[in-house]
This record gives structure tokens, sequence and C-alpha cells, in this order.
């Protein structure tokens, strides 16, 4: 009914829509965000793990906290995995998730806040205090009609800041703050909008919270910033500007530094992210989300480290109006990376999946790659790890990407087949 309403009513009044369900949904469970510190944040990759840093700083520090992210949910210490196969809920399940938070008398909610999420207006009940951007690169440009639009769908978030009234909560007046990636080139534009407070992060380039003496090791990384020295369990560059942003929001909530850097210790990171699967095998299989070119990028980079013999890696790509032109180039930066490739389904949605693993394959291909002697098409996900499993040899990696830890394959007609990546690898080393 929904596809068939939005072929058949003009984008205006679907538009008009969203914004109505979106103010009446807030409506409906009492506005809970006026209630709780939010904190949202956008951008292309890393907001999963820049949510739950947060997260866990913020209880750290003794305070209750609710969380809505791509890859889990967690209400004052209750957590459970995202199964919805949406970044951020719908309006109703977003202000329930509100609601709940509140009467659980969490202090704090962090909102992974998507652009197909902003662009269905599911922000608009929603009052932020704090917007941190991660950084920005194509993704979802079919569904936005371009970059430039995704960009600007992130940029609703930024002017939404300060729309709603500031609040006060236990006798403070909450700063309407804003949190960028300096070293994208994108973060002149979100600095652009209105707010109390500003803070830039960095690798690179002048900021308030610049990385420096930098060790990249394979048992974490080391970095310093304004003299202070930090250690995490998180690999690769990637990983130290999501955890500046992390001491950027603690530093605006006055933590001590001291928490800081015991979270940074104790943190092993997130379900379906950098995850390493034990097999009790001579080899190595690792889950990572990685759906799009940049992620994927950072994900081989963050993998030199390590030098492993071969690379097996499994992927796919997305369809469901997903961005078709990524297909080809995913192809070809696993092929530039890995010694085999085994493309299988993701989450077709209603598209052909015959027609998504011939474009990934395409791109492998291109790459040099041989079918059938180090590039195999095999369309079910399990068949494609089991392949995996039998050709990896002794300090091998096989690589999963696409699916992190996700609960479903998504195909056509809505219809959702339960699934893990990760249970998948440890049932089939059961049976072999």
């Amino acid at each position: 009914m929904k596809t068939l309403l939005k072929k058949l009513l003009p984008p205006s009044v679907i538009d008009r829509y969203h914004k109505i369900l979106a103010l009446f949904a807030a409506s409906l469970y009492d506005n809970p965000s006026n209630k709780l510190i939010v904190i949202g944040v956008t951008g292309t990759n890393g907001k999963s793990t820049v949510v739950n840093l947060i997260g866990k700083i913020l209880e750290e520090a003794g305070n209750k906290v609710g969380w809505a992210s791509t890859a889990n949910f967690r209400i004052a210490g209750l957590e459970w995995l995202n199964d919805k196969k949406m970044t951020m809920p719908g309006r109703f399940q977003m202000q329930r998730l509100l609601n709940q938070m509140a009467a659980a008398d969490c202090q704090y909610a962090i909102i992974e806040t998507s652009s197909e999420g902003i662009k269905q207006h599911r922000h608009l009940g929603i009052n932020y205090d704090i917007i941190i951007f991660t950084n920005l690169t194509p993704e979802h440009l079919e569904a936005h009609g371009g970059f430039e639009n995704y960009k600007k769908a992130k940029g609703e978030l930024f002017a939404h800041l300060t729309r709603r009234p500031h609040k006060t909560i236990n006798g403070r007046i909450i700063d309407k703050t804003i949190i960028v990636n300096a070293d994208d080139q994108n973060a002149g534009y979100y600095l652009s909008f209105k707010a109390d407070k500003k803070i830039k992060f960095s690798l690179n380039n002048p900021s308030d919270f610049k990385a420096e003496a930098i060790e990249l090791k394979s048992n974490g990384t080391l970095f310093t910033v304004n003299n202070s020295s930090y250690r995490t369990n998180l690999l690769g560059r990637v990983n130290i500007y999501n955890c500046l942003a992390a001491i950027a929001v603690a530093k605006t909530q006055h933590l001590p530094e001291a928490t800081i850097k015991e979270i940074f210790l104790k943190y092993q990171g997130l379900p379906g992210r950098f995850e390493w699967i034990n097999t009790g095998k001579n080899f190595k299989v690792m889950a990572d989300y990685a759906p799009e070119p940049e992620s994927m990028k950072k994900l081989y980079e963050t993998l030199q480290i390590f030098h492993f013999n071969n690379i097996v890696h499994v992927l796919g790509s997305c369809g469901g109006g997903r961005d078709k032109a990524r297909r080809p180039i995913l192809g070809k930066l696993a092929a530039a990376n890995a010694q085999y490739i085994i493309v299988t389904n993701e989450d077709p949605y209603d598209d052909d999946p015959v027609e998504i693993i011939d474009n990934v394959a395409e791109g492998a291909l291109e790459q040099g790659k041989i079918l059938n002697q180090n590039l195999f098409k095999i369309a079910d996900r399990r068949e494609a790890i089991k392949k995996a499993l039998s050709l990896a040899q002794e300090n091998d990696l096989i690589l999963l990407t696409g699916k992190g830890c996700e609960q479903y394959i998504c195909v056509a007609k809505g219809k959702k087949i339960p699934w893990d990546d990760r249970k998948a690898v440890k049932e089939l080393l059961i049976t072999s």
C-alpha cells in the first residue's frame, strides 16, 4: 500500500504527511526529547561506533543513557541488536524509544540520525542539543538525487538544531552545540549553521581536538590530544576520528579525563564492526559492515597492519534504491586487495539479485580476477561462506562485508530472511 501511495501522490503531499506524522508521534508520547539531553550523530561512516563510545563514556561517569544506532539499541543498561533494518527507526518507534529512555530516568539520548531519516522528517519531533558530523562520502545518491542533495539532507539536521528551544535540565541551560570533523571537505558547510558552540576535531587540519603522535598497532591505537595520551583497542586511523568525536562530547559535558581513558581501554568495539569471529582455526574470520566504497577502503587500510598471507573476501551489494554505480567499484576494490573474491547475496530487496552479483563481479573482472579461479559468484550466502572456509589456509583472513551484525537478508516483497554472518560461520565449521 505504501509503495502504491508513493506512486500516486505528489511528492509535496508525501513530504507534508511525513512532517505531520513526526510531530504527531512526538506529541503522542508527550515530547520525551525535551526531558533528555539529546545527541545526534550524522555522516556517512563511523556513526554507530561514535554513538556507542559516547554512551559508554557517559555511563562510566555515572549517567543513565539510552541510544539508537544501526548496530544496537540501549536503554539504561538494557541492550539489544538493531533488528529493524533501519538506522533510524520510524517516527512512532523513535518516540516510543525516547519515551522509554525518559521513563527509565536516562539523562542522555544518543540518536544515530541518517539522511534517509532526515529526508522523511523523522528528526522533526526530536529536540537535539548536540549534533556531530563524522564525514561525508557518496552514498544513497539515487535516493537523494545526487551528492549535493545528500549533503543538504544532512544539513537539515543542523538547521533544525536551533529551531527548537533550549532546555533547562537540573537547573542547567543546555547549549546547542555542533561538533564537526575538520578534515572532511564539507566541514565548512556544517559549521556554517547557527549554534551556541562550534567544536572541531581532526587528524590533519587545525582544530580544538587534534590527534598527534599516532601509533597504529595490531593490538590497539595510541595518540595524543592536547598533550594528553590515549590508548584504544579500536584499530586504524578511522577509529581515531571516532574517538575524537567522543572526546569532544565528553568535554562539553565536563567529564573527567580519566573516565574517557578508562572506556577507551575497556571498549572492545561494536558487534559486526571489525569483529573477529572465534573459529579455533589457523586462519582468521572477520565480519565488518563496510557497505560502500569509502568504508571498504578504510577497512583495507586498517587490515594492512596484520600481514595476512591471503584474504578471501565475501561481499555483495545492496539493492532497494541503493546506488547501482557503487556495485562494480566494490568489486574492483575487493579484487585489488584480496586474493580471492566470492560475490554473493546481500540485501537485494526488489532488485534482481543475479544482476547485483554480476555488477559487483564486473568490477573484479576489470581488476584482472578470473571467474571460477580466484573469483566466484555464489548467490546463496551460506554457500558463499562455505566456499570461503574451504579456500582459507594458515594465516589467511576470511573477510565478510556488507552485513556486519544484521539479523536479516531483505528480499522481494518486503520479506526478511533471518540471518547472521557470524552464526553462519560457526554453524558451517561445526558441520564441516
